[in-house]
């Protein structure tokens, strides 16, 4: 039996999850939320798929929604489809803010639904091999870890929509948008850090957020890291995760080991040519493997009855850790 969704909005990221479901057997799309009565490019020859303006309107059969509204209005989408009883997958990130994120994860759990989070980073092999051997202890007494996230985006994609590179909607600028993947990676790998201290500025763009960043984070058990993230660096590069232990270096780009200079263990890398989405210097996903990898686990986790592989709870602990970053700012703290 097919597994159909709804999609809810209509910006460039539908076209990806129109795109990725055509690839995967017995999972269609039969609805679109739209306020505008348009479809995603993606879908314009499709007669037979349903447009409405709200969720509450759409009156074909189906199980799940897949949220495609900007960041800071997924929760109203999730908690109308809970209470509907249909299981929500949301485009990055959970939300933009706490109570927001905690309404989200209560409304799914009442009404025994899944809640999933498209950060399809985690699907690819040797971030899934570094997962398990960090929690393995296999990489030993880890000290260092510097992610630089130096993407770029001109004016033109800040304009191209009312609500980009705004507090309200967008939640922040280039920690929250562009690098809340590899943060969500950063979380996933190293759990919730004891402190953080961040300095941020807007420096080439004419937005309200910030363009460019760094912080540091401490650790409970010692261990110090780093991010750099940017809209502002042209023409813009591959993300970076360098780890550091008493065992040697790795070094991940684009979630690939470029560099494997651990003690006594072979490099685990995956040596398949893996088509991964950078994103460095456009929003445009031309590979849509890492969104069919996470709408096939979401399918499976409703089939099963088991959680996502990206949970809304573990989803979560990006944004929270983001939200720190923009509240303990150096122009906040007195040394």
């Amino acid at each position: 039996m097919d597994f159909k969704f709804v999609i809810v909005g209509t910006g460039n990221i539908s076209n990806t999850y129109c795109q990725a479901i055509e690839k995967i057997d017995n999972v269609e799309v039969v609805g679109i939320v739209s306020r505008n009565g348009q479809k995603p490019d993606a879908l314009a020859n499709a007669n037979d798929v349903k447009i409405a303006p709200a969720i509450s309107d759409i009156k074909s059969d189906y199980v799940g929604v897949i949220l495609c509204t900007p960041n800071g209005l997924h929760h109203k989408a999730a908690i109308e489809a809970a209470r509907l009883g249909k299981h929500v997958l949301t485009e990055k990130v959970l939300d933009i803010s706490v109570e927001s994120m905690d309404a989200m994860i209560q409304v799914c759990k009442e009404n025994k639904v899944k809640l999933g989070v498209a950060y399809q980073r985690r699907m690819s092999p040797d971030n899934k091999v570094i997962k398990e051997m960090i929690e393995s202890g296999k990489l030993g007494k880890i000290f260092g870890i510097d992610l630089t996230l130096k993407n770029y985006r001109d004016q033109a994609y800040y304009d191209s929509s009312e609500y980009r590179g705004t507090w309200s909607i967008d939640g922040g600028g280039c920690f929250i948008q562009q690098g809340a993947h590899y943060i969500d990676l950063y979380t996933w790998f190293f759990g919730m850090p004891e402190y953080v201290i961040s300095a941020l500025g807007t420096f080439t763009h004419d937005i309200e957020v910030e363009d460019h960043g760094a912080v540091i984070l401490k650790h409970k058990d010692g261990k110090i890291g780093t991010i750099v993230a940017s809209t502002a660096t042209k023409p813009g590069f591959d993300a970076k995760f360098e780890i550091h232990s008493d065992k040697g270096t790795l070094i991940l780009e684009n979630d690939r080991i470029t560099n494997w200079l651990i003690d006594d263990i072979p490099d685990p890398a995956n040596t398949q040519d893996v088509k991964i989405h950078s994103g460095a210097q456009s929003a445009s996903v031309a590979d849509t493997s890492g969104h069919e990898a996470i709408i096939s686990d979401f399918v499976q986790a409703v089939r099963e009855n088991r959680e996502p592989a990206v949970s809304g709870v573990s989803a979560r602990k990006a944004t929270e850790l983001i939200l720190k970053f923009y509240n303990n700012t150096i122009e906040k703290k007195c040394f």
